[in-house]
């Protein structure tokens, strides 16, 4: 899929490489942080809502091997170009990318069933959307509830199974209460600081299918300058628990 509308870029060091929309939301450290969240095991299953070009699962699949990844992405180009970012990482054969909606009742009840769910949903907080219909769609999607997003990750959700959740820090009340309502508990909530002193502009949050345990914030990970300890998560493939 070479095409002048294409970058090829690369995430965790080199490690994974990716074709992405030049006029798309750019994969970068939300991507990679999401996927040193998630707790998986090798021979899980797991599941991914609005993949995009499919960088999250890649980076997982770069850090836990064996694993098989079904993902959901509504955009039909997107999809498409996941598929081929699988293919061409050598995953094809353990990825599956399913064009629909995360509100699609139907595509809900039709996936299997998963060990862990994740998603970076396109919830920043109020104001003027990026240019461009695909960034915009990335990024504000205000016609589908955040609740819908956590519904649908749990929905096939094995018990104590996880959801994990990217956020942009001003949702992260909103993000806890969707993952409640979906049934998830044992919540627990990471920051994620730009510098040391500086307020935290994401949020990852995580919650398990039947969770009884008490809500927690975590120590948080500062990711650049003085005190940052991220390189071992961006660059090396460490998982960061959660």
């Amino acid at each position: 899929m070479d095409s002048p509308e294409l970058t090829e870029d690369a995430l965790l060091g080199g490690r994974v490489r990716l074709q992405q929309r030049r006029d798309g939301l750019r994969a970068g450290h939300d991507a990679v942080l999401l996927a040193a969240a998630v707790p998986a095991r090798p021979g899980d299953v797991v599941l991914e809502a609005g993949c995009g070009s499919g960088a999250v699962f890649l980076c997982l699949l770069a850090r836990v091997p064996g694993l098989s990844v079904v993902a959901v992405e509504r955009d039909a180009g997107l999809a498409a170009l996941a598929r081929e970012n699988a293919a061409r990482s050598g995953f094809a054969d353990v990825v599956t990318v399913l064009e629909g909606d995360v509100a699609d009742a139907a595509l809900r009840t039709a996936l299997p069933r998963v060990a862990h769910a994740f998603a970076n949903p396109p919830y920043w907080p109020a104001g003027t959307p990026p240019p461009g219909a695909l960034r915009a769609g990335a990024t504000h999607a205000d016609d589908v509830p955040l609740v819908a997003w956590a519904s649908f990750l749990a929905a096939r959700l094995a018990h104590q199974g996880s959801v994990t959740l990217v956020l942009p820090a001003a949702r992260f009340a909103d993000g806890l209460g969707a993952l409640a309502g979906a049934g998830c508990g044992s919540l627990a909530l990471l920051p994620l600081w730009p510098r040391q002193g500086a307020a935290a502009r994401r949020v990852l949050l995580a919650g398990r299918r039947g969770g009884r345990g008490p809500a927690r914030v975590l120590p948080g990970l500062v990711l650049h300058g003085e005190g940052a300890g991220a390189d071992p998560v961006l660059r090396d493939a460490a998982a960061l628990p959660i």
